[in-house]
C-alpha cells in the first residue's frame, strides 16, 4: 500500500486558519501525486499535507482551480455532494465493514457518513462535533480546506492502530458541460485500478504513518 508519513509536531505548535499558512506545515510531507485514471484530461494541482501531535491529526488540501462550483442550493448533504470538494475516507482494515467518510467542499461544508461495503451508506451518522474543526480560504485561482481531527475519535472508531491510519484522500472536481450541467472528475492519491470511477472499494486505500 501507498504510504504517506505524518511528521509529529508539538502540541499548540499549529494555528488552523483556513489558508495552509502557519509556518509549521514547512514540516509536513507534500504529497502531490495525484491522478485521474478514468480521464485522459491533464488534472490540476493538488496538494496535500498532515501533521500530528499527541491530541489531533492536521490536515490541509491546497487545490489549484480557477473555476470551483459550489451547488448553493441548500445546505444539505446533497448540495454538497454536486459541489467540487476534497475527501477523506479511514477504514479499520480491508473488509470496508464498516468506514467512515468525510467529503468537504470549499465553504467549508462537511459531508460526513459512515459506510458498509457496497456503498451502503448511512447519512444520519455524524463524526462527533467536538472532534473535528475544519475551515477553509477561496482564492481567485485555489482553494484550501484545513482541519483537525481528535486523535481519540480516530482509535474510539479503530482507525489508529500501532501508528497507522488506513486512509483513502481523493478529490471531485465539477466540470461544466455543454448543456449547462455539471459532471464530476473524480480524483485519486491510489489507483483503485477499477474500470469505472470508484473510490468505495479497497484498493482505493493507502496509509497515513504517524512517525
Amino acid at each position: 500500500m501507498k504510504t504517506y508519513k505524518v511528521n509529529s509536531i508539538n502540541n499548540n505548535a499549529i494555528i488552523i486558519t483556513g489558508k495552509g499558512d502557519d509556518k509549521v506545515w514547512e514540516y509536513a510531507n507534500v504529497l502531490n501525486n495525484f491522478v485521474s485514471p478514468w480521464d485522459k484530461k491533464e488534472i490540476d494541482k493538488i496538494e496535500f499535507k498532515a501533521l500530528y501531535n499527541t491530541e489531533y491529526l492536521f490536515f490541509c488540501f491546497k487545490v489549484f482551480d480557477s473555476s470551483v462550483f459550489i451547488d448553493t442550493t441548500d445546505n444539505t448533504k446533497a448540495s454538497i455532494n454536486n459541489s467540487d470538494r476534497v475527501e477523506l475516507f479511514f477504514r479499520s482494515d480491508k473488509s470496508l465493514n464498516p468506514y467512515y467518510c468525510l467529503e468537504i467542499d470549499p465553504k467549508p461544508r462537511i459531508m460526513d457518513f459512515i459506510a458498509k461495503p457496497n456503498k451502503n451508506f448511512d447519512f444520519n451518522w455524524n463524526w462527533p462535533t467536538q472532534d473535528i474543526s475544519v475551515k477553509s480560504f477561496k482564492e481567485d485561482n485555489c482553494f484550501t480546506v484545513e482541519g483537525s481531527i481528535s486523535l481519540a475519535s480516530l482509535k474510539e472508531f479503530n482507525l489508529l492502530k500501532e501508528g497507522k491510519i488506513e486512509t483513502g484522500i481523493y478529490r471531485a472536481k465539477y466540470n461544466k458541460q455543454a448543456n449547462g450541467c455539471y459532471e464530476p472528475t473524480w480524483i485519486t492519491w491510489v489507483d483503485p485500478q477499477t474500470k469505472q470511477p470508484n473510490f468505495h472499494t479497497p484498493s482505493s486505500f493507502g496509509v497515513l504513518k504517524l512517525v
